[in-house]
C-alpha cells in the first residue's frame, strides 16, 4: 500500500439489519467523540467523506439493499482514487456494500482478501436465520449465497471462500457454521485463539489473505471484544478479545501494502453510557490506521489510561 494514502471516513448509518436500531447513530456519536482529529493527531491524513442514511420508517430488506448500494459505489470511487476506505457502521448489514465495493474496484488485480473478526458468523441465510435479522447474513451474501436481492448487490463483488477467514467466533447457529464449513471458510474459534494465543492465530489468518491477489481488507464487529470492556454494542458475547492484544496483532496486518480497506460497525452509543466503548473504538482505528500509513509502531497511549477529548 502507498503510504502517503489519504483515509477517507464514510457512515453507513444503518440500523434496520438489526432488532435493536441503536448502531443506526453509531457513526455520528464516534464523529461526534472526535474520531477525525484523534486520527489526524497520530499523523493521519483523515476525514469524513460523508455519511450515508435511511430512512427510519424503510423496512430492513430495501434500507439494507439501498444503503449497501449506495456505500458500494462510494467505497469503490475511494479505492479507485488510491485511497484507504474507513467505513464506520451500524449493524453489520452494511459489509455487503462495504466489500462488494472493495472487491469492484480491484477486480482487474484479482480476487478480494478479508478478514472478519466478529463475536458471529454472520453467515445466515434466510431459512436457517431464528430472528430473520439482516445483520446475520451478510457474510453468506458476499459468498454469494443467501436472500436473493442482497446478493444481487454483491454481483461483481463475491469473495471467494479461500481468501475469507473469521477470528474471535463464540457465538453462532448450526445453520451457518455449516454453510461456513461446506464452503471451506477458515473460523479460528475463541478457544482456539485462547489456546494457540491471538498472535500465532493472526500469523494463520495472513497467510490467507496473502492468497487473495487483489488486496485484502479489515472488518471488525466490536462485540468481538471483550463486553467488560466494550459494552458498547448491539449484541454482546462474554469472553471476548482484549483490545490491546486485538491491536498488537492486527500490526503486521495493518501494516501490509496489500491493505484495502478498514470497517468497524456495531457500535451503539445508546448502550454506552459512560463512553468506554467509544474510546476503544478510536484508539483501535488510530492504532490500525497509524499501521497502514507509517508501518507497525508502539502505541501511542497506554490502553488502560486512554481518554476521550
Amino acid at each position: 500500500m502507498t503510504k502517503s494514502r489519504s483515509i477517507q471516513i464514510v457512515g453507513a448509518a444503518i440500523g434496520q439489519g438489526a432488532q435493536d436500531h441503536g448502531c443506526a447513530s453509531g457513526p455520528q456519536a464516534l464523529r461526534s467523540a472526535g474520531l477525525v482529529p484523534r486520527l489526524q493527531a497520530r499523523g493521519l491524513s483523515a476525514a469524513w467523506e460523508t455519511t450515508l442514511r435511511t430512512e427510519a420508517a424503510t423496512a430492513p430488506l430495501p434500507a439494507v439493499r439501498g444503503l449497501s448500494a449506495r456505500l458500494s459505489q462510494r467505497v469503490k470511487g475511494i479505492v479507485q482514487a488510491g485511497e484507504l476506505p474507513l467505513v464506520i457502521g451500524g449493524d453489520h448489514s452494511c459489509a455487503i456494500g462495504t466489500w462488494r465495493g472493495v472487491a469492484a474496484a480491484t477486480a482487474t488485480r484479482g480476487p478480494l482478501g478479508l478478514l472478519w473478526i466478529d463475536a458471529h458468523m454472520d453467515a445466515h441465510v434466510p431459512a436457517t436465520s431464528p430472528s430473520g435479522a439482516l445483520h446475520g447474513m451478510p457474510l453468506a451474501c458476499l459468498l454469494g449465497y443467501g436472500e436473493e436481492s442482497l446478493v444481487d448487490v454483491t454481483r461483481g463483488g463475491c469473495l471467494r471462500p479461500e481468501n475469507v477467514c473469521l477470528v474471535g467466533v463464540r457465538s453462532f447457529e448450526d445453520g451457518e457454521a455449516e454453510l461456513l464449513a461446506r464452503f471451506g471458510v477458515r473460523v479460528f474459534f475463541m478457544d482456539e485463539v485462547r489456546r494457540r494465543g491471538l498472535p500465532a492465530v493472526m500469523q494463520d489468518a495472513q497467510r490467507i489473505l496473502r492468497r487473495a491477489a487483489g488486496g485484502f481488507g479489515i472488518t471488525l464487529d466490536i462485540d468481538a471484544l471483550d463486553p467488560r470492556e466494550a459494552p458498547g454494542v448491539g449484541s454482546p458475547v462474554p469472553g471476548g478479545l482484549s483490545a490491546e492484544a486485538l491491536s498488537r496483532s492486527l500490526a503486521p496486518l495493518a501494516a501490509d501494502e496489500r491493505m484495502l480497506a478498514l470497517e468497524i460497525v456495531e457500535y451503539n452509543p445508546l448502550r454506552d453510557s459512560e463512553g468506554r466503548t467509544a474510546a476503544v473504538v478510536c484508539k483501535l482505528a488510530g492504532d490500525i490506521l497509524s499501521c497502514a500509513a507509517h508501518g507497525p509502531v508502539a502505541a501511542s497511549t497506554p490502553w488502560a489510561t486512554e481518554q476521550l477529548v
